[in-house]
C-alpha cells in the first residue's frame, strides 16, 4: 500500500472525490486512520470514520496521507 502526502487545494479535493483512506498525523503521530474527507477549506479538514464518526483537523497542524493499493 502507498501513502501519497496531500498537499495542494487539488490533491485534497482528488481524494475527496474517489473517497480514498487518509492517514492523519499530529506531532508524529497517528490521530486518524482510515477516515475519508468530507470537506476541507485553508484551515480545517473534515474526516468521516464511520456514520457518525467526524474529526476536524487542522491543516496547518496535520500531515495527511491517501492510501492506495499499488
Amino acid at each position: 500500500m502507498a501513502q501519497i502526502r496531500l498537499l495542494t487545494d487539488q490533491d485534497f479535493n482528488e481524494a475527496m472525490e474517489r473517497q480514498t483512506k487518509l492517514r492523519v498525523f499530529q506531532d508524529d503521530h497517528v490521530v486518524d486512520m482510515g477516515g475519508v474527507i468530507v470537506r476541507f477549506d485553508d484551515q480545517t479538514v473534515v474526516v468521516q470514520t464511520g456514520v457518525s464518526e467526524i474529526s476536524y483537523h487542522d491543516r496547518r497542524k496535520c500531515e495527511f496521507f491517501e492510501m492506495r493499493r499499488r
